[in-house]
Protein backbone atom coordinates (compact mmCIF):
# COMPACT_ATOMS: atom_id res chain seq x y z
CA UNK A 1 0.00 0.00 0.00
CA UNK A 2 2.70 2.43 0.71
CA UNK A 3 4.84 2.00 -2.58
CA UNK A 4 0.80 2.27 -4.46
CA UNK A 5 0.57 5.58 -2.58
CA UNK A 6 4.23 6.69 -3.38
CA UNK A 7 3.37 6.00 -6.93
CA UNK A 8 0.52 7.77 -7.06
CA UNK A 9 2.81 11.00 -6.05
CA UNK A 10 5.29 10.82 -8.94
CA UNK A 11 2.35 12.35 -11.40
CA UNK A 12 1.38 14.90 -9.21
CA UNK A 13 5.10 16.19 -8.62
CA UNK A 14 5.80 15.99 -12.33
CA UNK A 15 2.60 18.43 -12.75
CA UNK A 16 4.46 21.07 -10.22
CA UNK A 17 7.78 20.45 -11.38
CA UNK A 18 6.05 21.03 -15.15
CA UNK A 19 3.81 23.94 -13.93
CA UNK A 20 7.12 25.94 -12.13
CA UNK A 21 8.51 25.54 -15.39
CA UNK A 22 6.07 27.83 -17.52
CA UNK A 23 5.20 31.20 -16.56
CA UNK A 24 1.64 32.57 -15.89
CA UNK A 25 0.03 33.73 -18.88
CA UNK A 26 1.49 31.05 -21.25
CA UNK A 27 -1.95 29.93 -22.49
CA UNK A 28 -2.87 33.89 -23.85
CA UNK A 29 -0.43 32.54 -26.51
CA UNK A 30 -1.31 28.77 -27.30
CA UNK A 31 -1.86 28.61 -30.56
CA UNK A 32 -5.52 28.14 -32.55
CA UNK A 33 -6.99 24.77 -33.09
CA UNK A 34 -8.65 26.21 -36.00
CA UNK A 35 -8.22 28.47 -39.40
CA UNK A 36 -11.09 31.29 -39.55
CA UNK A 37 -12.45 31.39 -43.17
CA UNK A 38 -15.18 34.34 -43.74
CA UNK A 39 -19.04 32.77 -44.02
CA UNK A 40 -18.88 33.95 -48.16
CA UNK A 41 -15.69 32.11 -48.73
CA UNK A 42 -14.94 29.07 -47.13
CA UNK A 43 -12.24 26.67 -47.31
CA UNK A 44 -12.82 24.39 -50.40
CA UNK A 45 -9.48 22.37 -50.67
CA UNK A 46 -9.87 22.85 -54.66
CA UNK A 47 -9.77 26.23 -54.56
CA UNK A 48 -7.02 26.40 -52.54
CA UNK A 49 -5.08 24.29 -55.07
CA UNK A 50 -5.88 26.50 -57.77
CA UNK A 51 -5.38 29.66 -55.30
CA UNK A 52 -1.98 27.87 -54.95
CA UNK A 53 -0.94 27.23 -58.65
CA UNK A 54 -1.78 31.42 -59.28
CA UNK A 55 0.08 32.51 -56.26
CA UNK A 56 3.27 31.28 -58.07
CA UNK A 57 2.21 31.83 -61.67
CA UNK A 58 3.95 34.60 -63.06
CA UNK A 59 1.48 35.15 -65.63
CA UNK A 60 -0.53 37.21 -62.97
CA UNK A 61 2.24 39.89 -63.96
CA UNK A 62 2.22 42.57 -66.16
CA UNK A 63 5.79 40.98 -68.22
CA UNK A 64 5.20 37.53 -67.14
CA UNK A 65 8.26 37.68 -64.91
CA UNK A 66 7.21 37.98 -61.87
CA UNK A 67 4.74 36.23 -59.50
CA UNK A 68 3.36 36.84 -55.76
CA UNK A 69 5.85 34.32 -54.55
CA UNK A 70 8.59 36.91 -56.08
CA UNK A 71 8.31 38.60 -52.77
CA UNK A 72 6.12 36.23 -50.72
CA UNK A 73 9.27 33.28 -50.70
CA UNK A 74 8.59 30.49 -48.30
CA UNK A 75 11.96 29.83 -47.83
CA UNK A 76 12.62 33.82 -46.03
CA UNK A 77 9.45 33.51 -43.86
CA UNK A 78 6.93 34.46 -46.47
CA UNK A 79 9.16 37.46 -47.50
CA UNK A 80 11.94 38.05 -49.49
CA UNK A 81 15.91 38.75 -47.79
CA UNK A 82 16.48 42.09 -49.17
CA UNK A 83 14.85 45.49 -48.24
CA UNK A 84 13.19 46.07 -51.19
CA UNK A 85 12.43 43.72 -54.11
CA UNK A 86 12.23 44.41 -57.85
CA UNK A 87 8.93 44.61 -59.25
CA UNK A 88 7.74 43.36 -62.90
CA UNK A 89 9.15 46.42 -64.51
CA UNK A 90 12.35 46.31 -62.93
CA UNK A 91 11.50 49.29 -60.16
CA UNK A 92 12.01 48.66 -56.48
CA UNK A 93 9.03 48.63 -54.73
CA UNK A 94 7.87 51.00 -52.54
CA UNK A 95 8.67 48.74 -49.19
CA UNK A 96 9.75 45.94 -47.71
CA UNK A 97 7.51 43.40 -48.48
CA UNK A 98 5.13 42.05 -45.04
CA UNK A 99 5.03 38.47 -44.68
CA UNK A 100 1.59 36.35 -45.73
CA UNK A 101 2.31 34.12 -42.93
CA UNK A 102 -0.87 33.74 -41.06
CA UNK A 103 -2.28 35.71 -43.09
CA UNK A 104 -6.43 34.70 -42.11
CA UNK A 105 -5.55 36.15 -39.11
CA UNK A 106 -4.18 39.82 -39.93
CA UNK A 107 -6.64 42.84 -40.31
CA UNK A 108 -6.14 45.12 -41.75
CA UNK A 109 -3.40 44.12 -44.39
CA UNK A 110 -0.65 46.06 -45.86
CA UNK A 111 2.27 47.78 -43.65
CA UNK A 112 -0.33 51.32 -44.07
CA UNK A 113 -3.73 49.46 -42.90
CA UNK A 114 -5.44 50.53 -46.37
CA UNK A 115 -6.87 46.94 -47.00
CA UNK A 116 -9.84 45.52 -45.13
CA UNK A 117 -9.37 41.49 -46.18
CA UNK A 118 -7.46 39.23 -48.45
CA UNK A 119 -9.18 39.61 -51.47
CA UNK A 120 -8.80 43.60 -51.22
CA UNK A 121 -5.32 43.34 -50.78
CA UNK A 122 -4.45 41.01 -53.32
CA UNK A 123 -5.25 43.34 -56.23
CA UNK A 124 -2.66 46.49 -54.96
CA UNK A 125 0.24 44.46 -55.87
CA UNK A 126 -1.31 43.04 -59.09
CA UNK A 127 -2.06 46.18 -60.54
CA UNK A 128 0.87 48.72 -58.74
CA UNK A 129 3.29 50.24 -61.55
CA UNK A 130 6.37 49.31 -58.91
CA UNK A 131 4.97 45.74 -58.32
CA UNK A 132 3.17 43.42 -60.78
CA UNK A 133 1.92 46.04 -62.97
CA UNK A 134 -0.73 44.05 -64.43
CA UNK A 135 -4.72 44.57 -65.13
CA UNK A 136 -7.13 42.10 -64.52
CA UNK A 137 -8.34 42.28 -68.52
CA UNK A 138 -4.91 41.05 -69.27
CA UNK A 139 -4.74 38.18 -66.70
CA UNK A 140 -8.39 37.00 -67.29
CA UNK A 141 -7.67 37.21 -71.34
CA UNK A 142 -3.90 35.07 -70.52
CA UNK A 143 -5.53 32.39 -68.19
CA UNK A 144 -8.63 31.92 -70.31
CA UNK A 145 -6.28 30.93 -73.24
CA UNK A 146 -4.86 28.25 -71.13
CA UNK A 147 -7.05 24.71 -71.48
CA UNK A 148 -6.18 23.69 -67.88
CA UNK A 149 -6.79 26.96 -66.18
CA UNK A 150 -10.13 27.23 -67.83
CA UNK A 151 -11.53 23.50 -66.76
CA UNK A 152 -10.39 24.22 -63.12
CA UNK A 153 -12.61 27.93 -62.97
CA UNK A 154 -15.70 26.23 -64.73
CA UNK A 155 -15.21 23.65 -62.09
CA UNK A 156 -14.79 25.09 -59.18
CA UNK A 157 -16.77 28.79 -59.84
CA UNK A 158 -19.55 27.15 -62.14
CA UNK A 159 -21.27 29.71 -64.26
CA UNK A 160 -18.42 32.38 -63.31
CA UNK A 161 -15.03 30.65 -64.84
CA UNK A 162 -12.08 32.75 -65.14
CA UNK A 163 -12.96 36.56 -63.50
CA UNK A 164 -11.59 38.97 -61.27
CA UNK A 165 -13.64 38.06 -58.58
CA UNK A 166 -13.02 34.11 -58.97
CA UNK A 167 -8.98 35.45 -59.26
CA UNK A 168 -9.03 36.86 -55.71
CA UNK A 169 -11.16 34.18 -54.21
CA UNK A 170 -8.91 31.47 -54.94
CA UNK A 171 -5.44 33.78 -54.05
CA UNK A 172 -7.31 34.66 -50.54
CA UNK A 173 -8.16 30.91 -49.78
CA UNK A 174 -5.08 30.04 -50.43
CA UNK A 175 -3.34 32.21 -48.69
CA UNK A 176 -5.55 31.75 -45.55
CA UNK A 177 -3.65 28.24 -45.54
CA UNK A 178 -0.82 29.38 -45.11
CA UNK A 179 -0.42 28.85 -41.51
CA UNK A 180 3.28 28.65 -39.42
CA UNK A 181 4.00 25.15 -38.15
CA UNK A 182 4.23 24.10 -34.64
CA UNK A 183 7.64 25.41 -33.15
CA UNK A 184 9.50 24.96 -29.99
CA UNK A 185 7.37 27.62 -28.39
CA UNK A 186 4.25 26.01 -28.93
CA UNK A 187 5.13 22.21 -27.28
CA UNK A 188 6.45 24.90 -24.52
CA UNK A 189 2.77 26.28 -24.32
CA UNK A 190 1.65 22.31 -24.83
CA UNK A 191 4.01 21.64 -21.72
CA UNK A 192 7.43 20.31 -23.10
CA UNK A 193 9.68 21.66 -20.45
CA UNK A 194 12.52 20.92 -22.40
CA UNK A 195 11.52 22.40 -25.54
CA UNK A 196 12.71 25.44 -25.20
CA UNK A 197 16.46 26.40 -23.72
CA UNK A 198 16.63 28.39 -20.51
CA UNK A 199 18.12 31.58 -22.39
CA UNK A 200 15.05 31.27 -24.42
CA UNK A 201 12.65 31.03 -20.81
CA UNK A 202 14.81 34.42 -19.77
CA UNK A 203 13.99 35.88 -23.29
CA UNK A 204 10.44 35.25 -22.38
CA UNK A 205 9.84 36.31 -19.40
CA UNK A 206 11.72 39.90 -20.50
CA UNK A 207 9.99 39.99 -23.23
CA UNK A 208 6.68 40.09 -20.98
CA UNK A 209 7.93 41.57 -18.50
CA UNK A 210 10.73 44.61 -18.30
CA UNK A 211 11.27 45.27 -22.14
CA UNK A 212 7.14 45.34 -22.30
CA UNK A 213 7.74 43.60 -26.19
CA UNK A 214 4.10 42.12 -25.57
CA UNK A 215 1.92 45.70 -25.47
CA UNK A 216 2.19 45.74 -29.24
CA UNK A 217 3.59 42.12 -30.07
CA UNK A 218 0.66 40.06 -28.39
CA UNK A 219 -0.99 36.88 -28.49
CA UNK A 220 -0.39 33.61 -30.14
CA UNK A 221 0.69 35.29 -33.72
CA UNK A 222 2.91 38.07 -31.34
CA UNK A 223 1.24 41.07 -32.92
CA UNK A 224 -1.90 43.37 -31.67
CA UNK A 225 -2.82 44.06 -35.31
CA UNK A 226 -2.66 47.31 -35.01
CA UNK A 227 -0.92 50.54 -36.11
CA UNK A 228 2.33 51.97 -34.21
CA UNK A 229 5.00 54.79 -34.67
CA UNK A 230 8.11 52.92 -33.64
CA UNK A 231 10.57 55.39 -34.46
CA UNK A 232 12.13 55.09 -37.37
CA UNK A 233 13.65 57.99 -39.96
CA UNK A 234 10.92 58.35 -42.48
CA UNK A 235 9.29 60.55 -45.02
CA UNK A 236 6.90 57.35 -45.67
CA UNK A 237 3.91 58.73 -44.17
CA UNK A 238 2.72 55.24 -42.75
CA UNK A 239 -0.72 55.17 -42.12
CA UNK A 240 -1.95 58.44 -42.20
CA UNK A 241 -0.74 58.79 -46.09
CA UNK A 242 -3.97 56.80 -46.66
CA UNK A 243 -6.77 59.26 -48.19
CA UNK A 244 -8.32 60.48 -46.62
CA UNK A 245 -4.94 61.47 -44.66
CA UNK A 246 -4.87 61.92 -41.05
CA UNK A 247 -2.71 63.44 -39.87
CA UNK A 248 -2.78 61.44 -36.35
CA UNK A 249 -1.95 57.88 -37.96
CA UNK A 250 1.62 59.86 -39.95
CA UNK A 251 4.42 57.30 -39.40
CA UNK A 252 2.55 54.42 -37.82
CA UNK A 253 2.83 51.06 -39.68
CA UNK A 254 1.24 47.61 -39.12
CA UNK A 255 3.25 45.91 -36.33
CA UNK A 256 4.16 42.63 -38.11
CA UNK A 257 3.34 39.16 -36.04
CA UNK A 258 6.69 37.33 -35.56
CA UNK A 259 6.52 33.95 -36.66
CA UNK A 260 9.37 32.64 -38.26
CA UNK A 261 10.78 35.81 -37.39
CA UNK A 262 14.58 34.50 -37.77
CA UNK A 263 14.01 33.39 -41.43
CA UNK A 264 12.11 37.25 -42.42
CA UNK A 265 15.47 39.55 -42.66
CA UNK A 266 15.58 42.59 -43.00
CA UNK A 267 13.35 43.79 -40.80
CA UNK A 268 10.87 46.57 -40.86
CA UNK A 269 8.73 48.44 -43.30
CA UNK A 270 11.51 49.89 -45.12
CA UNK A 271 13.84 47.12 -44.70
CA UNK A 272 16.46 49.04 -42.74
CA UNK A 273 17.48 47.42 -39.45
CA UNK A 274 19.30 44.29 -40.89
CA UNK A 275 19.22 41.62 -37.96
CA UNK A 276 17.47 40.99 -34.83
CA UNK A 277 19.96 42.14 -32.72
CA UNK A 278 19.49 45.64 -34.81
CA UNK A 279 16.10 45.56 -34.21
CA UNK A 280 15.87 44.92 -29.99
CA UNK A 281 18.85 47.44 -29.98
CA UNK A 282 16.51 49.89 -31.79
CA UNK A 283 13.73 49.24 -29.25
CA UNK A 284 16.24 49.56 -26.43
CA UNK A 285 17.52 52.83 -27.46
CA UNK A 286 13.63 54.08 -27.69
CA UNK A 287 13.70 54.76 -31.66
CA UNK A 288 16.40 55.93 -33.82
CA UNK A 289 18.45 58.90 -32.70
CA UNK A 290 17.87 62.26 -33.95
CA UNK A 291 13.55 61.23 -34.43
CA UNK A 292 11.92 64.53 -32.88
CA UNK A 293 8.52 63.47 -32.94
CA UNK A 294 6.98 61.43 -29.96
CA UNK A 295 6.45 58.01 -30.99
CA UNK A 296 4.49 54.93 -29.36
CA UNK A 297 7.73 52.99 -27.61
CA UNK A 298 10.42 54.04 -24.60
CA UNK A 299 13.39 52.33 -24.50
CA UNK A 300 14.46 49.68 -21.83
CA UNK A 301 18.00 49.04 -20.02
CA UNK A 302 19.52 45.86 -21.67
CA UNK A 303 22.82 44.05 -21.45
CA UNK A 304 24.34 41.91 -24.25
CA UNK A 305 22.90 38.92 -22.01
CA UNK A 306 19.30 40.12 -22.00
CA UNK A 307 19.48 40.45 -26.27
CA UNK A 308 21.18 37.17 -26.32
CA UNK A 309 18.23 36.22 -24.31
CA UNK A 310 15.79 37.62 -26.67
CA UNK A 311 16.97 36.52 -29.71
CA UNK A 312 17.27 32.97 -28.11
CA UNK A 313 13.43 33.38 -27.51
CA UNK A 314 12.65 34.77 -30.71
CA UNK A 315 14.32 31.72 -32.58
CA UNK A 316 12.06 29.60 -30.87
CA UNK A 317 9.26 30.75 -32.74
CA UNK A 318 10.27 29.59 -35.72
CA UNK A 319 9.16 26.37 -37.43
CA UNK A 320 11.90 25.25 -39.79
CA UNK A 321 10.80 21.79 -40.71
CA UNK A 322 7.60 22.67 -42.75
CA UNK A 323 8.44 22.38 -46.40
CA UNK A 324 6.29 24.23 -48.93
CA UNK A 325 6.26 22.51 -52.59
CA UNK A 326 6.42 24.51 -55.41
CA UNK A 327 3.27 23.49 -57.43
CA UNK A 328 3.31 22.70 -60.84
CA UNK A 329 1.59 25.15 -63.56
CA UNK A 330 -0.05 24.28 -66.46
CA UNK A 331 1.49 24.62 -69.91
CA UNK A 332 0.05 27.62 -72.44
Amino acid sequence: MQWKAAAAVVPLLFWAIQSLAQPAGLDAFRRPDTVPFPGNAPYDRGIATLGKMLFFDPRLSGAQNISCSSCHNPSFGWETPVPKAIGAADNPVHRHAPTVLNAAWITPLFWDGRAASLEEQAVGPITAPDEMNASFEDIVARLTAVTEYKAWFERLFPGQGIRKETILTALATYQRTIVSGVAGFDRWVSGDASAVSQAAKRGFTLFTGRANCVSCHSGWMFTDNRMHDIGLPATDLGGGGVPPQDPTGYFRFKTPGLRNIVLRAPYMHDGSLPSLNAVIRHYTDGGAAGIERQTDINGFAASEGDIADLIAFLETLTDNETNVPTPILPAN
